[in-house]
């Protein structure tokens, strides 16, 4: 079976064909619960092994700017101002304004005020707009406020959507409630012209108490229709594991085997350090292989990140570390 992006007209196409799963709550509660149980202590040792490989010279220098084109540089304080906005679309062009060799990022992530700031400052860069949506991060507003939400941010330019799930809902095994919200959000993404944003499903994994309901939350957003499955929001305590994010790398691997719709991934919150990013990276070729090791399928949301990266950067080209003022800081 040919793999097509889940944005695909074709994956919408193959979606419908598993219609008879999503048909009633209770058919969708017996599919979710009827995956495989995550067996945690293999999942936890498997992660812990990946995250020893090592990668040394010309193909650390590779992964470091594949890295850094893989971000979601992010902004989503209260405090935001569009002189801030502009500043970080600014650094994801030019990360290093010493090298321009430097890698561009992969998109800039804004509350959905700041999205015609962010899209006027990108200008045809190429990076993506991506808005957070529905009420993030809590999820904690009705359906028509969360629409609304969607379509202020699709209509102001934005280029992906990262929506989060009801994790009250889900918990409280209102599923199809669930999966219904997000097909919606997903309509919500569709633009006048018949083209439509990118939709990140945020899980918010670090709410979801288990490896088995990270698992079925993550099937229910391909299900629905998700473009990337997303951990976290980066506004909760527990965001962004390797275990978790090597649960979600499976999760999509067998949706793609089994369905023929290829879903990225996106871990988000407390990735800080090249050392873990590279960690990622060889979780990533290790589990899924070279066909997700690119910013279409692969994201960091992250903020401080990219300073690391180009500090290590740095490091590998000239031989020594940079200075504390050599990058700006968010």
């Amino acid at each position: 079976m040919p793999t097509v992006p889940a944005h695909s007209p074709e994956a919408a196409e193959r979606l419908a064909s598993t219609a008879d799963v999503t048909a009633s709550d209770a058919a969708l509660r017996r599919f979710l619960h009827g995956l495989p149980g995550v067996d945690a202590v293999g999942l936890e040792g498997r992660a812990a092994m990946l995250g020893t490989r090592s990668i040394k010279t010309t193909a650390k220098a590779h992964a470091i700017d594949l890295a850094i084109s893989m971000i979601d540089l992010t902004t989503l304080e209260g405090a935001d101002t569009p002189g801030k906005v502009r500043a970080l679309c600014a650094k994801g062009v030019l990360p290093d304004p010493t090298d321009r060799t430097t890698p561009k990022v992969a998109a800039i992530c804004v509350y959905p005020d700041m999205v015609a700031t962010a899209k006027e400052a990108l200008g045809g860069s190429g990076i993506h707009v991506a808005s957070v949506a529905t009420a993030f991060p809590s999820g904690r507003a009705g359906l028509p406020v969360k629409l609304a939400d969607t379509a202020e941010a699709v209509a102001a330019g934005a280029d992906e959507v990262d929506m989060v799930i009801d994790r009250g809902a889900f918990l409280s095994g209102r599923y199809l409630e669930v999966f219904e919200l997000v097909r919606a959000v997903k309509d919500a993404c569709r633009r006048d012209d018949g083209t439509a944003a990118h939709l990140k499903v945020i899980l918010e994994t670090g709410e979801l108490s288990t490896y088995d309901n990270v698992r079925r939350a993550s099937w229910l957003a391909m299900l629905a229709g998700a473009d990337f499955i997303k951990t976290s929001t980066g506004k909760v305590a527990v965001n962004a594991t390797p275990p978790v994010t090597l649960l979600m790398l499976q999760a999509v691997r067998d949706f793609r085997d089994a369905v023929g719709v290829q879903v990225g991934v996106k871990p988000a919150g407390g990735i800080r350090t090249t050392k873990d990013a590279l960690k990622y990276l060889v979780m990533v070729n290790e589990t899924l292989g070279e066909d997700w090791l690119h910013p279409d399928w692969f994201r960091f949301g992250a903020s401080s990140l990219l300073n690391d990266l180009l500090m290590q950067r740095q490091k590998l080209s000239s031989g020594r570390y940079s200075g504390p003022d050599y990058v700006t800081v968010d």
